[in-house]
């Protein structure tokens, strides 16, 4: 399946240092047939972004990694909120493949989580993408 759509840039260069990885797991939703009907890059503090496919969205960020659940509102710019959202687990930065896998299968892993304003390494690893 092709993508079928374009991740659109933030304005913020800090933000949009996630627009790769994003759009990866896009691709990777895409690859195993899951229908991905819009995404976006949000606000920071943290950074985030939302992939969303029919019903349900799957928002990730700095902190905390990725969370499942129902889509409720949300658009660029603006916090996605979710009904009965769930940890997806695998890390912060959990490979896009991984990430479609979990939740193609419903599943997902121990959790990890990030300090704020924590030099790690993350924006230089989110630059790989």
């Amino acid at each position: 399946m092709s993508v079928s759509l374009t991740l659109a840039h933030h304005p913020d260069p800090e933000v949009d240092t996630a627009h790769a990885y994003i759009a990866c797991g896009v691709r990777a939703f895409e690859a195993l047939g899951i229908r991905v009907d819009a995404s976006w890059l949000d606000p920071k503090g943290p950074v985030d972004a939302t992939i969303i496919t029919g019903d349900n969205a799957h928002v990730w960020d700095e902190w905390t990694g990725w969370r499942t659940g129902t889509f409720v509102s949300g658009r660029q710019g603006e916090r996605t909120v979710l009904k009965d959202a769930r940890r997806l687990g695998g890390g912060v930065l959990l490979s896009p493949v991984a990430l479609a896998e979990l939740v193609d299968t419903d599943s997902d892993l121990p959790p990890a989580t990030r300090s704020a304003n924590a030099r790690d390494g993350l924006f230089d690893a989110l630059r790989t993408y």
